[in-house]
């Protein structure tokens, strides 16, 4: 897996529980695959990270159907970033925090009727018809595979989730024994 000199303890750490989960328990060997969904574990332990996409007025956007409105409205690269985040989105939020859907989705809320999975492999799916020339974006095929294997994306994602809840319980245990 690929690492900058600065990578800092937290992107290890999420790094190694992805490998792990996705290459030892579920037998998945896609290296740029795994090392997006860490990636993306990274990015979003920052909330604002699930704010990036702003209207023409500024302001974040932070349902799905205002940023597919939003995605409407962009051409070429800023189309493809957008759809990227609704991808990104939706995944983390049905893989890491599925019980959180009820609250995103609530009867208030402008994604009621908003199927996640259906939209997020969707977004991945148009992201990856729009090629770029941007070293440090996600290849194209990468994207797809993203929308074709969003289901298992998002139940390895829930796998790292209950690692690092397990790992979490383990260093209890071990500080209440000491």
């Amino acid at each position: 897996m690929q690492h900058s000199d600065s990578a800092g303890s937290l992107d290890r750490y999420f790094t190694g529980l992805t490998e792990f989960v996705f290459h030892a328990r579920l037998g998945v060997a896609d290296p740029p695959l795994v090392d997006y969904l860490s990636q993306l574990l990274h990015r979003f332990v920052r909330s604002d990270s699930l704010q990036r996409i702003r209207n023409s007025r500024g302001k974040p956007i932070v349902q799905v159907v205002e940023m597919l409105q939003e995605a409407e409205s962009r051409v070429g690269l800023a189309r493809r970033d957008v759809h990227r985040h609704i991808g990104d989105v939706t995944l983390f939020w049905i893989g890491v925090y599925p019980e959180a859907m009820e609250t995103l989705r609530g009867t208030d809320s402008k994604d009621y009727f908003v199927d996640y999975c259906s939209q997020g492999k969707r977004a991945y799916q148009i992201a990856s018809t729009i090629d770029t020339d941007q070293e440090n974006d996600a290849p194209c095929e990468l994207l797809y595979r993203l929308s074709s294997q969003f289901e298992m994306c998002a139940y390895g994602l829930g796998e790292v989730r209950r690692e690092w809840e397990q790992g979490d319980s383990d260093e209890r245990r071990i500080l209440l024994i000491n």
